[in-house]
């Protein structure tokens, strides 16, 4: 029976929700004046969807996996995803899912739906855009990139010990309305993703109804496994808007370190922009974490970088790298990727005072180990081909809170890095 795109949208929201019941937690503040109205209600389309999809539930119940075996027939990753190593390791993710018939949805209601399900979750914090233009406008729109470790569902509510994170926080059916809300907030052309674990059941299927073309690598043996109740393994993800790029090339890496194949892995394609023609690379990688590894990390980033110099035909494609590296700007492979033959620049170390300066912090956790603020996260991109419009400015220690991250505020331990790009006018003859 057709549905509309509304109820469609609404009952993927809730697909794998009971409800917009939640489980107590801080005191909702409200999200719009006047300060005397009480919470807003949810919308009636959504209640409606939540109704049908409790029915379905009933109907036929999802199967669940204990630790370390297989994973929801929902999680099937596409073949062309997947290189001939990994889906050795994870021939069951090879069932291409079905999108075709879902109709496009207006990413305003999708917004929407997304805030009824928060409806008595504090608001989300605002953050502004800070103006890097040293010329006058282009000529065309810019590309706007958004990098982002979301935080692996599996991960948050088995493996990492949020101490100071309420594990009602942590609830996939509120945090992935989230996650959503960051996303649709900043409209990003580009969206490069780590530690997706929820990339079949509601990134595709949402993403692709928003004219977003995605690709996902999952890691070769994922922590995500180990935990009981997992959604399938996590991996990197990289979407784009389809009525502004044109796909040419794409390629899944699985990263070396001293000719050993690792459990990191990153993917590469090649974009043409349909109104100017222009090409460029455009990466998303999540390097080996933990203190101990750094050579290990190091290593990776040489591996990266090579397989990056080959596909950009020694530079000549102008190239942006998004990711967590895991690593602080003292390591090795921070130092890599600086002094590379690529000539690549970090976007965010230009909002420092010198211009020569990361962030303080991409991440801010405490752990049962203790407190971890730590600056992992980069946008890298060609100095020479490309220039950075504009960047968005980082939470402030006083939003963060206390408690830090993440939180009934923000779904992630990690922070969404915003940048606009636009490329150099005298860079136009590299590729056209």
């Amino acid at each position: 029976m057709f549905q509309s795109p509304r109820r469609l949208c609404s009952a993927l929201l809730q697909r794998d929700a009971p409800g917009l019941r939640r489980p107590p937690g801080p005191p909702p503040r409200r999200r719009s004046p006047p300060p005397a109205a009480g919470p807003r209600p949810a919308s009636p389309r959504l209640l409606a969807a939540v109704s049908a999809a409790q029915g379905a539930a009933r109907s036929s119940s999802r199967t669940v996996y204990p630790m370390g075996n297989g994973t929801s027939r929902l999680y099937s990753a596409l073949a062309k995803t997947l290189n001939s190593s990994a889906a050795a390791q994870h021939p069951e993710y090879l069932v291409t899912p079905d999108t075709e018939h879902l109709e496009p949805i207006d990413p305003k209601e999708l917004l929407e739906e997304c805030r009824a399900v928060l409806h008595t979750r504090p608001p989300r914090f605002q953050r502004d855009f800070v103006d890097l233009r040293a010329d006058g406008p282009s000529s065309h729109p810019p590309i706007r990139v958004m990098q982002w470790n979301i935080l692996a569902q599996a991960l948050g509510e088995g493996k990492d010990n949020f101490v100071q994170c309420p594990l009602e926080a942590l609830k996939w059916e509120e945090r992935k309305c989230l996650i959503l809300e960051e996303i649709l907030a900043y409209q990003p052309d580009i969206l490069c993703l780590q530690e997706v674990d929820h990339y079949f059941d509601t990134f595709h299927p949402l993403l692709s109804r928003l004219g977003y073309q995605g690709t996902f690598f999952p890691k070769p043996w994922s922590p995500c496994l180990d935990v009981e109740h997992n959604n399938g393994p996590d991996g990197c993800a990289l979407f784009f808007l389809q009525n502004r790029f044109k796909l040419v090339n794409s390629a899944n890496i699985r990263l070396t370190a001293m000719t050993l194949k690792t459990n990191q892995v990153a993917i590469a394609q090649t974009l043409e922009c349909r109104a100017s023609r222009r090409q460029f690379c455009i990466a998303v990688t999540h390097l080996k974490a933990r203190t101990g590894w750094e050579r290990f990390r190091s290593a990776q980033g040489c591996d990266l970088l090579q397989n990056l110099q080959n596909i950009t035909q020694g530079a000549k494609i102008p190239l942006i790298i998004c990711g967590d590296f895991n690593a602080e700007p003292t390591e090795e492979v921070y130092k890599h990727f600086a002094s590379s033959s690529l000539n690549l620049s970090s976007a965010y170390k230009l909002l420092s005072a010198d211009g020569q300066s990361e962030p303080p912090y991409t991440t801010w956790k405490i752990r049962t180990s203790g407190e971890c603020r730590h600056t992992l996260d980069y946008i890298w991109y060609s100095r020479q081909a490309l220039s950075v419009r504009s960047a968005l400015d980082l939470l402030t220690e006083e939003q963060i809170g206390p408690n830090r991250l993440p939180s009934f505020n923000y779904p992630s331990d990690h922070l969404s890095l915003v940048c606009d790009f636009s490329f150099n006018e005298e860079s136009e003859g590299l590729l056209e």
